[in-house]
């Protein structure tokens, strides 16, 4: 073929071709140029990040004609020979077809022989974690004491694979993930050689679609040469790598953020009929949210966004979303990221990924909207009663005594202890006077809601109020059997808090007065004996065995009775 491959015409020649690589390329030069280099190397990284290319430079510069020297010249017979492969001395062996004892063997028995035609004889074994254990064994020897005129450089994606016996006889390399700047400059000082027309946004996204490699991204941008007219365009390069351009995926995040359903799922639908790849779409947009925060976190480091440019949308984008809506966001797309690699319908999952981020947000704005209400007007309530009693100071400002009447009957005797608390019968007997079935029904019906709002709002008053019970209601007050004393007195502390979230839930305002259970009991029946005693003519009822045993279970509270 007349036509070669971009990665192919611009393979490095040289150590300042490598890019990205500075910290491994100043090493070798500085020991090429002392004449300190190693009998055995370890290059390892990911895939398109120069290890061959590297070794290849190496096996130049240690043999060119003018050694010492930083860089080969490429020009002398020597460099010329290693770069088209005529020279037998620099020898590559694929490990991943030569990975058994025989082919080791055949390298030990070579390695005895002097160079023909350049000082060193070098072996480069490209994916050598793919030879057995055996032939690692077999090569171990040799790898440690080799001739004086022999080099091993061994290039690998996976180092871990190799024996720890091996990697301890060589120096290794760690090959990093190119930047996705140094992608963009090299590529740059290619199209420029070429003469080949590129858009700036075109070449940043196919260093992002690169993901490190050189050569990934050199053949990225080969093909999408291949598919422009004049001039590769933004459009081009998303056509040929199936991803989604940076104003799709605002325009999908501003959506949910928004709680647009509609919106967002029309924009999935598009970009999948479009025939982008579910996965990679996934894969962008939680890099897009990974930029996204980091931009929001810390502006200045904008030359660390990976799938993102910080334009004008961007940023607006930044000052309107919250951290934590977008950290709970790639915790959802990681999850459905997941799951697509285990089904044939991930826009299915895609889908439901995009509702509960809407969702959820929606949800705990809600839930925080309601809990705010409730403390403004707690507060306002608070405010109100203060001002009255402000108003009744200023009106009366000796010190008030009020005597109640109950204190004319007679009353028991006051208990004493820390936490006494005095029943006010006479206000509860007043209650039970104008008391209505249907009013404490009302309560009865409504009392789990009040009690979970209470928990909702982390109230005090509902550790004292949760085991209680409402015993009888009127108009205006609401009287509420608590099953200790010292929780009526801790009512006391929290009455006004729990009378305004009551009043929210019944829709009227009504007064709590608390009672423990025994005294409720002894004062409903003594104001039960005094109402039969006050209409003596008022026929009874007969005794009814079911009736009484429907009392004992349920409570005469509960029970009404029909002719």
């Amino acid at each position: 073929m007349s036509y070669q491959a971009l990665y192919r015409v611009w393979r490095p020649r040289n150590f300042k071709d490598v890019a990205g690589q500075t910290h491994i390329t100043r090493t070798l030069q500085n020991a090429i140029v002392q004449q300190k280099f190693s009998h055995a190397y370890v290059f390892s990284g990911p895939r398109g990040t120069g290890k061959t290319s590297a070794a290849k430079i190496f096996a130049k510069a240690i043999n060119c004609e003018h050694t010492p020297v930083k860089e080969p010249c490429n020009e002398c017979a020597a460099c010329r020979g290693i770069q088209d492969g005529s020279i037998s001395d620099v020898i590559e062996i694929d490990a991943a077809s030569n990975t058994s004892v025989d082919d080791i063997r055949e390298i030990r028995e070579n390695v005895k022989y002097a160079s023909s035609s350049v000082p060193y004889k070098v072996y480069i074994i490209d994916e050598v974690h793919m030879i057995s254990n055996n032939a690692f064994n077999a090569l171990l020897k040799t790898l440690e004491e080799p001739p004086k005129h022999v080099v091993f450089i061994l290039a690998t994606t996976e180092p871990h694979k190799i024996p720890l016996t091996i990697l301890s006889r060589c120096q290794r390399f760690d090959f990093k993930p190119i930047s996705n700047q140094a992608i963009v400059e090299r590529m740059k000082t290619i199209i420029d050689a070429e003469n080949i027309a590129v858009s700036k946004e075109a070449l940043e996204t196919v260093a992002l679609a690169a993901e490190g490699g050189m050569r990934d991204a050199l053949s990225i941008l080969d093909q999408a040469i291949s598919y422009s007219d004049e001039m590769v365009q933004l459009e081009d390069v998303l056509a040929v790598t199936g991803g989604v351009s940076q104003g799709v995926l605002t325009e999908i995040v501003q959506a949910m953020y928004h709680k647009d359903v509609q919106e967002a799922l029309q924009l999935l639908d598009t970009i999948i009929q479009n025939g982008k790849d579910p996965g990679r779409f996934v894969y962008d947009l939680i890099y897009f949210m990974r930029d996204l925060l980091l931009f929001k976190s810390a502006p200045s480091l904008e030359g660390l966004l990976e799938r993102a440019r910080a334009d004008e949308a961007f940023q607006s984008l930044a000052e309107a979303v919250s951290n934590d809506w977008i950290q709970d966001a790639i915790m959802q797309l990681n999850q459905c990221q997941q799951e697509i690699k285990w089904t044939n319908s991930p826009k299915v999952f895609i889908e439901i990924a995009l509702l509960t981020i809407t969702n959820r947000y929606h949800d705990q704005e809600q839930k925080t909207g309601s809990i705010d209400s409730d403390a403004v007007l707690q507060m306002n309530q608070k405010i109100s009663q203060l001002e009255k009693q402000l108003q009744q100071l200023k009106q009366n400002p000796g010190p008030a005594v009020n005597q109640p009447e109950a204190a004319k009957e007679k009353r028991r005797p006051a208990r004493t202890g820390k936490n006494s608390y005095k029943v006010p019968y006479e206000r509860i007997r007043e209650v039970l006077k104008q008391a209505e079935k249907q009013a404490l029904k009302q309560v009865q019906s409504n009392w789990a809601d009040f009690l979970s709002r209470l928990k909702a709002m982390n109230a005090p008053a509902h550790a004292t109020i949760q085991d209680s019970k409402p015993a009888a209601a009127s108009d205006q007050a609401l009287v509420v059997a608590f099953k200790y004393e010292i929780h009526c007195s801790l009512f006391l502390e929290h009455q006004e808090t729990v009378e305004s979230v009551l009043s929210n839930v019944l829709g009227r305002q009504l007064e709590i007065i608390a009672i423990p259970d025994n005294d409720w009991t002894e004062l409903r029946a003594d104001f039960i004996s005094k109402q039969e005693k006050s209409n003596p003519e008022e026929p009874k009822d007969q005794s009814n065995p079911i009736v009484d045993e429907a009392k004992k279970l349920f409570g005469d509270d509960l029970i009404e009775i029909h002719d």
